[in-house]
């Protein structure tokens, strides 16, 4: 998170935010402050997740534009987080600063279940992919309730990480992105191949509950893009800390594909596009990392791990899973 974000939070913030939603501070405990302001509370109706964002990050129509793409795919049978009103009968709750900006909050119910980590099988992934071929299928029957809310193009610059926290220095990685760019936009946009995404659906945005369910959450970053990259940034974050990333690419694409293919008919042409759209989450991540983490006193264990040799990787075009991705046409 920015540190002028951090800087304009303070208790009064939250008593405000408590109160429109109608829970008191013994009920609340902080989960997350990351890119916005997590809490977790609970009432009688319930569980619940609050986040406080603020407008340095994003609109008010940007967040409706979120809610109501949620709430959509909720109506329609898709194991999402459903976003709640307030007290007051709103989705998105503004807060004033005091300083000419305002946080935003919303609430949503708390996924049933647990994070995946160590509980992944065979079945599961095949689950995860029929999640995310039900939403892909879906997108093309949304249409905002407002114009001014529909959600951001994958090259809106409040996506452009890289121009925003990269160093002028690391001008050779900003190139190599460029042209990551360029290739990544000549590919075709249709209703087979491009809409409104996750974009993040990784296994920290998800719980699985005692019966297998997976509830997908946080589409803090969806926006319009091609469906395949979706499927990248999942296959990207599992497989960031295996050491055998081709062998674990197969068996795991193999399950996944057949769960999404049931749901939904990706145009699988893109499938060697694959290896463009791990370039590009690599190279984001590395200027977020860069913006969060001191880099010669990186605390956190995976962002250590995952900064291990990244700028040689990507200025020297090291693929980040070596595998030839058409070939999995034969998984299918």
């Amino acid at each position: 998170m920015e540190q002028r974000i951090k800087d304009l939070f303070n208790e009064a913030i939250l008593q405000e935010t408590m109160q429109r939603y109608g829970f008191l501070k013994d009920e609340i405990r902080i989960l997350d402050s990351f890119e916005s302001f997590i809490y977790e509370f609970t009432n009688q109706s319930g569980e619940y997740i609050l986040r406080i964002s603020h407008s340095i990050r994003r609109s008010k129509d940007l967040i409706h534009g979120e809610v109501d793409w949620i709430n959509f795919l909720a109506d329609h049978g898709v194991s999402v987080a459903r976003a709640i009103l307030s007290q007051t009968g709103n989705l998105v709750e503004t807060i004033p600063d005091q300083h000419d900006g305002y946080f935003l909050a919303t609430a949503f119910v708390k996924a049933a279940g647990n994070p995946p980590w160590g509980r992944w099988t065979p079945k599961l992934f095949e689950s995860y992919g029929e999640l995310i071929g039900q939403m892909h299928a879906l997108t093309n029957q949304f249409q905002p309730l407002h114009p001014e809310r529909k959600r951001p193009e994958w090259d809106d610059p409040i996506f452009d990480f890289v121009t925003q926290y990269l160093p002028e220095s690391e001008f050779h990685i900003r190139e190599k992105y460029r042209a990551v760019c360029v290739h990544v936009n000549t590919l075709p946009k249709n209703q087979k191949t491009y809409g409104l995404i996750h974009q993040d659906a990784h296994g920290s945005n998800l719980f699985i509950d005692d019966q297998g369910k997976i509830t997908l959450f946080d589409f803090d970053d969806c926006g319009y893009n091609w469906f395949i990259n979706d499927i990248a940034i999942v296959l990207f974050y599992l497989v960031t800390s295996t050491d055998e990333k081709a062998a674990f690419t197969i068996e795991f694409l193999g399950h996944f594909l057949k769960g999404y293919l049931h749901c939904f008919p990706l145009d699988l042409d893109l499938l060697k596009e694959i290896p463009y759209f791990l370039k590009m989450r690599e190279i984001e991540l590395f200027a977020v990392i860069q913006r969060d983490f001191d880099l010669d006193n990186i605390e956190d264990s995976w962002a250590m791990r995952f900064m291990h040799n990244r700028k040689f990787n990507i200025e020297n075009d090291v693929p980040f899973i070596d595998l030839d991705f058409d070939s999995l046409r034969s998984l299918l």
